[in-house]
């Protein structure tokens, strides 16, 4: 059976475990110049809805350096731009290529294609959520400060698909999360109510950064949301993670942002750029995650 990955569900904790100790390997093989050929004439389609920067390079460069090729879709470039059905895309596109990532403005729209696809598809961030951000997020903790199992993560901003994968993640690795959002930005109550006690939500920033062992947010306005901006920028101002809120997190407490960040705005620059900053391996780790989810979904699991 073809197995996707749209979800951080879709796997079990120890299947996770799995791709993430692979990563490790692919991580410190890539720092010592190797560069294994395991997807040799294999080929990725990227099929892209939303602009990216990070997604993009480290898939195309991920399929690189494991030995495959990787090809770039916009919508302007397929049929899909042009109204063919996403069903029909996914039967056509599928028979060509070994997997599909997406970028989606709309969860339904990958369900959709994975529903018809003979590959596995890879959501690569869509309205809902965005797991390959997380995989990327855990691995970068485990290298600084060991097992995430039983910590404190606050979530601090929007409710949106980044906390909705944190949510997720939350359910997989089992760490308490605590989720700040203004009134109007919670998060899915249902994608909540899953989660059981594990998750909170907080009535402020404070409250939810109070001993935590890492703090992460991401920009107020995301990609379709900029005609908000003005509104967003006024109702997050009390939803800055600044030198203060960090100052409530336990003393070791690491700091993450997927980025593209504005300074100023969710977070300030001594933060973002401070030594509890982690954002910098967290982007990298978007390389070497992928590169060990793809080995998993094309050839069954990673290598021994």
């Amino acid at each position: 059976m073809t197995r996707h990955f749209l979800s951080l569900l879709d796997f079990t904790e120890a299947e996770h475990r799995r791709i993430l100790q692979r990563a490790e390997v692919l991580r410190q093989g890539y720092a010592q110049g190797e560069r294994p050929q395991t997807l040799q004439h294999r080929v990725l389609a990227m099929i892209f809805e939303k602009a990216s920067t990070r997604t993009r390079l480290s898939f195309e460069a991920g399929m690189a350096q494991l030995g495959g090729t990787a090809i770039f879709l916009s919508p302007r470039d397929t049929q899909l731009g042009r109204g063919e059905p996403v069903e029909d895309s996914a039967r056509v596109i599928s028979r060509m290529v070994d997997a599909v990532m997406i970028r989606a403005k709309d969860h339904e729209m990958v369900e959709r294609f994975a529903a018809y696809s003979r590959v596995p598809v890879i959501n690569a961030l869509t309205d809902l959520n965005h797991p390959c951000q997380l995989l990327a997020d855990i691995f970068t903790y485990e290298q600084h400060r060991g097992s995430i199992r039983g910590k404190k993560v606050a979530w601090i901003g929007d409710g949106f698909n980044m906390c909705h994968s944190y949510i997720n993640a939350a359910q997989v690795f089992d760490f308490e999360l605590r989720i700040a959002t203004p009134k109007g930005y919670e998060p899915d109550p249902a994608i909540v109510a899953a989660a059981g006690a594990r998750v909170h939500l907080v009535e402020s920033a404070a409250a939810a950064a109070q001993g935590a062992d890492l703090l992460v947010t991401d920009v107020w306005a995301s990609m379709g949301q900029e005609e908000e901006r003005e509104r967003r920028l006024k109702d997050f101002a009390d939803y800055r993670i600044d030198a203060a809120l960090m100052a409530r997190a336990a003393p070791d407490a690491l700091f993450m942002h997927c980025l593209p960040a504005y300074r100023g705005e969710e977070v300030t620059a001594e933060v973002l750029d401070g030594a509890q900053s982690v954002v910098w391996d967290e982007a990298e780790a978007r390389l070497h995650t992928q590169k060990a989810l793809l080995e998993f979904l094309i050839l069954g699991d990673v290598p021994g």
